[in-house]
C-alpha cells in the first residue's frame, strides 16, 4: 500500500467499511511509515475527541484575550 492509498482508506477504516485484507494492509503500512502513522493517529484522536462530546473550560486569560480580539475585529468592521 502506498501513502496515497493509505490516506484514501483511513476514512473507510474509521467507518468500519474496509475488508480484513485492506485493514491488514493499512496497519502494515502505518506500522512502517512514520508520516502515515502521524496522520492516522491524529485523525483517530480527533474523531475520538469530537465524538466524546466533553466540553473543556477555557482558561480565563485565554477567554479574555479571545473576547478582546473579537471586539477589536467587530469595531474595525463597523468603522
Amino acid at each position: 500500500m502506498t501513502c496515497k492509498e493509505a490516506f484514501q482508506e483511513i476514512s473507510k477504516y474509521l467507518d468500519g467499511e474496509l475488508s480484513e485484507e485492506l485493514k491488514r494492509a493499512l496497519h502494515e503500512h502505518v506500522g512502517r511509515c512514520a508520516h502515515c502513522k502521524v496522520v492516522f493517529d491524529t485523525t483517530v484522536k480527533t474523531i475520538e475527541l469530537y465524538c466524546d462530546g466533553k466540553l473543556f473550560p477555557m482558561p480565563e486569560n485565554i477567554r479574555n484575550r479571545l473576547h478582546d480580539l473579537l471586539r477589536r475585529k467587530f469595531h474595525e468592521r463597523a468603522v
